[in-house]
Order: C-alpha cells, then sequence, then structure tokens
C-alpha cells in the first residue's frame, strides 16, 4: 500500500520497522477482498446521489457488490486497487453491504442519509466531554440514528489509502470524545430533517491550513514559496541520531519520574513537528482528507484559523485553494463548505487600532465572495478572553446546521450574518447600508451601538458614536473626526460590539479601508 510503502521515512526507527512488517501483513492480505474503515458496521451513506464504494484484492481479482437489490462488478487493477460506484439511495431501514472476491464481506446495520465531514484544528476537535454542560450533554446522547467516525491517522507526504478506526452509533459512550461543534451540528441536522446523520470527524488541534493543501497547489506560487522552502530546510536539518538519542534519554527519565512517583516530563517532539505533524504542507491532506476520499458527502464543516492568524493576508488565497483543491479532488462538485469565523480572545483593548485576529476574520469572510457553495458562522459574541477554547459549542454547532438547514435543506431560517455593503459620506458622518439583516438590525445588551470606529485620511482611530437608522443602515460619526473616510466594526482580537439580525445572529466583523494590515508580509 501505498501509506505502508512511502511513510514518512523520518519516523523513529522502532516505527518504520512496525510499519515494515504491517506492510509485509497487508501485501500479503492482498489475496482477500478488503474494505477501508469508511465502510464499517454502523456507518452512514449519502442519500440521493452515486456512492462510491472502493478497496483492495488482488490484481485482477473478480469483485462483486451488492446492496439494498444493487450488483456491481468490477476487477482490482494491476495494484490491487477496485471501485464501483453504487446508484443514489434512499432512507430507509438498516442495510447490508456484500462484497465478495475469494472471499466475503459483509458490512451490517448501515443507514441512509446524510454525512457530513468536520475538520479543523482545536476548537473543531473539542471534545463533547469538555464543552459546557457535558455531563447534561453526554447523559442525553441517546441517537441510534446518528454515526460517528474519526480519522487520526499521523501527517504525510505520501498518499494514505486508510486510516485505523470505525464508525460508532451515538451514545453516551461514544460521543464524549467526538468533535462537540460536529456532534451540535449534527443533532440539529437529526432533529430538524428526522433522518440519520453520518459525522467524521478528521480534525486535529494546533494544525495550520498549508497541512491540509496538497503541496502541488502550492508549488510555484511566490505567496507559499517561503513558506515550502523553510520546511525543506528544516526537513534538511533533521537529524535522525540526534532525536534518537533525545527519545533514550527521554525513556530513562521517564522511567525514573514513574519510580519516584514524580511527574513524566513530556517526550521530545521533534519527530512530529518535523516529519508527521500538523503543519507541515500537504500533511493532512494526506493523512487525514484522502483516507476519506471518495467516500460520498453531503459537505463539509470547518473551524480553524488560529494557528494562520499571524499570516491573515496569506490565507485570504490559501483558504480558498484548500477548499477548491478538496472539491476538485473529491469529484463532488461544488459541494456546501461552512466555517466557523474565529471568536473573540485575547484581553480587551481600551483604543482602536490594528490586529491580526481580525484581518483572519477579514480573510475568511472574503472567501464567501470568492468560492460558491459557501458559508460563515460568525462567533464573536462566544469566545472567552482568557482562553482560546470557548466551551459553548453548541451555539457554535447550531449557527453552522442554520447554514445547511437554509441553503441545502431548503429550511426557512435566517442563516447568514448580517455583512458590510456598502458606504456613504455624508458630512461629518458615514451612513453603512448592510445585507443579510433578516428582520433588520439591533443592538444586545445595551441600547448605545458598540463596537465602531472612524478615521479620516490621517488613519488615526476614534471610537464613534453609532445608531440604527433604518432596518439595514447605520449612521457613524465621531466629534474628533470632521472628515471621515473610513469605518471599522469589532476590528480586534476581542472587540466590545453589540449589533446583531432579529435572528440573534452577531454583525460579521468589518472595514471599509483596504489600509495594509499588520500581516500583509507574512508569508512562513
Amino acid at each position: 500500500m501505498k501509506r505502508t510503502v512511502r511513510f514518512v521515512t523520518q519516523l523513529m526507527i522502532v516505527v518504520v520497522a512496525v510499519l515494515a512488517v504491517w506492510a509485509v501483513t497487508m501485501n500479503v492480505a492482498r489475496a482477500d477482498v478488503k474494505l477501508p474503515a469508511m465502510f464499517t458496521d454502523h456507518a452512514v451513506l449519502q442519500r440521493d446521489m452515486p456512492v462510491p464504494v472502493w478497496g483492495w484484492a488482488s490484481p485482477g481479482e473478480e469483485v462483486s457488490v451488492a446492496i439494498a437489490g444493487q450488483t456491481h462488478k468490477t476487477k482490482a487493477d494491476d495494484k490491487g486497487n477496485w471501485q464501483v460506484t453504487l446508484e443514489p439511495l434512499k432512507v430507509g431501514e438498516p442495510l447490508t453491504l456484500v462484497v465478495e472476491g475469494k472471499n466475503r464481506l459483509e458490512v451490517n446495520d448501515l443507514l441512509v442519509g446524510e454525512v457530513w465531514l468536520c475538520s479543523g484544528q482545536s476548537n473543531m476537535e473539542w471534545p463533547v466531554s469538555l464543552a459546557t454542560n457535558s455531563d447534561l450533554e453526554i447523559a442525553a446522547a441517546n441517537h441510534p440514528q446518528i454515526r460517528l467516525v474519526r480519522v487520526k491517522e499521523p501527517g504525510n507526504q505520501a498518499a494514505v489509502e486508510d486510516f485505523d478506526g470505525q464508525w460508532k452509533v451515538c451514545s453516551p459512550k461514544s460521543v464524549g470524545e467526538f468533535s462537540a461543534v460536529g456532534y451540535f451540528f449534527g443533532r440539529e441536522l437529526h432533529d430538524q430533517l428526522g433522518v440519520p446523520v453520518g459525522l467524521v470527524d478528521d480534525s486535529w488541534g494546533g494544525s495550520a491550513c498549508e497541512a491540509w493543501i496538497p503541496r502541488e497547489k502550492m508549488a510555484g506560487n511566490p505567496l507559499y514559496d517561503e513558506l515550502v522552502k523553510q520546511w525543506d530546510e528544516k526537513m534538511k536539518a533533521f537529524d535522525d541520531k540526534k532525536w534518537e538519542a533525545e527519545q533514550s534519554e527521554w525513556r530513562e527519565k521517564a522511567a525514573e519520574a514513574r519510580k519516584a512517583g514524580k511527574h513524566v516530563p513530556p517526550r521530545p517532539k521533534a519527530s512530529l513537528e518535523v516529519a508527521a505533524g500538523n503543519a507541515r504542507p500537504a500533511n493532512l491532506y494526506h493523512g487525514r482528507v484522502e483516507p476519506v476520499m471518495p467516500y460520498a458527502i453531503r459537505g463539509a464543516i470547518w473551524y480553524q484559523g488560529e494557528s494562520n492568524a499571524g499570516r491573515a493576508y496569506q490565507y485570504r488565497e490559501m483558504f480558498p485553494l484548500m477548499i477548491k483543491s478538496w472539491r476538485e479532488n473529491w469529484k463532488e462538485g461544488d459541494f456546501p463548505f461552512y466555517w466557523v469565523q474565529l471568536a473573540d480572545f485575547m484581553p480587551e483593548k481600551p483604543e482602536p487600532g490594528d490586529s491580526a485576529w481580525a484581518e483572519l476574520r477579514e480573510a475568511q469572510t472574503m472567501t464567501m465572495d470568492k468560492l460558491p457553495n459557501t458559508g460563515e458562522a460568525v462567533i464573536v459574541n462566544l469566545g472567552e478572553a482568557a482562553d482560546i477554547h470557548p466551551r459553548n459549542k453548541l451555539e457554535v454547532g447550531r449557527r453552522l446546521a442554520r447554514l445547511a438547514l437554509a441553503h441545502d435543506y431548503g429550511q426557512k431560517f435566517d442563516s447568514q450574518s448580517p455583512r458590510y455593503d456598502s458606504m456613504e459620506k455624508q458630512g461629518d458622518k458615514i451612513v453603512l447600508k448592510f445585507k443579510d439583516v433578516g428582520g433588520g438590525l439591533r443592538t444586545v445588551d445595551n441600547a448605545a451601538v458598540q463596537g465602531f470606529a472612524i478615521a479620516g485620511a490621517d488613519k488615526k482611530w476614534h471610537w464613534a458614536e453609532a445608531k440604527i437608522e433604518k432596518p439595514n443602515h447605520i449612521e457613524v460619526s465621531c466629534k474628533d473626526v470632521k472628515e471621515p473616510v473610513a469605518v471599522r466594526y469589532a476590528w480586534a482580537d476581542n472587540p466590545v460590539c453589540n449589533v446583531y439580525s432579529e435572528a440573534l445572529l452577531p454583525l460579521t466583523p468589518f472595514r471599509t479601508d483596504d489600509w495594509e494590515g499588520v500581516t500583509a508580509k507574512a508569508v512562513k
């Protein structure tokens, strides 16, 4: 298998040895028909669209796939790979998938419904067990028609065919370690649609966006040259022997600590950081995304950006590139892709100014205008100043679910946060127009509008007085700025702001200027 033959050579010797033995075992096993981990008992198959089923067998082996009255036959190619495509399936009773070659496989308790991929970094990975009201949520998680599977492969620079995992029925026993945002999103869909829901969690805490993109998509682009070069140099400087010595020293210290009843020191992470970690370009595309392709999905939800905030201008192009590369290689067309804008975080600042996190939020919002079938859940009111992992994942999941329910399932919900549309200077005031306002704009917690700053041509920012003039207009002014030229709203790491739609969706942070930001030149 490609995964075992080309696995990252920089991993420690013992891991390489284990993988080599596994590779031999898998090559021998090619005599039997095999299915990937995406097809295990309790899986959910996407309804109403063609469903690829794939696996491995001996080269040239005849393979038969049967389910729900359908039978499809094919032959494994010269590398032992085979694939068939099922005709669209309907929601109904549990099904059994039968795959036959030299051996016979049965996959039982398969449901047909809606399948969503849940990806990103730690705020997507954050489990139900650590979310707000986790004890109540876990106790109530008896949902036999919601199914969960996690992908936890290490990063890789080569194609990965499969992963170690299996689908599980959602229950108090299985839900605790699953993505909280993913679960709450899926549960809302299940409650609203009344159909089975399958959730695939392939998130990795701390991961960078470039790790989720095929390397060839970044190659030759000046925007990513320094980043890729930096990683190549890091790999050249990696010293296997030094790392092995560090590991040996750590094992000795760990043994001594355990014997003395003391805290075990952290293991050196050089191997993971350099070779198989969550930041190296393309690592997670190969390790976490490819093993799921081309499983039929309705769409994807995404919560990431914290690790790229220092390179927000680069993210303007990188994030859409990632989405396009997934869509292109999945071969499902422009499937729905919804993400969570960064929450409020870090100390509040007394004066308006620049912010890398605000620029990352801006880059995320820009993506909606660059790609079709996309949407953004704004959560600038759900963060915690002292914790990059806000615990209220329920509301995050619900805001993502609003997008899917309205855009993909025909439900009549307000789904998108209000967005800046245009501005008009009127004397010493600026009048702003907004779109996606639903029933109109309103304030929360304070009758006075908060969060607006205004500047003149000198680019000096002042807090502004603002008032909602019409359902979709806000007038902004400041006595210290006689000739205003630009306005910003919620433009801070942790902004104080309070404008919402009637559905209580926060106004999307924005700026009317295009003045160079603090991350404009950061590319690595």
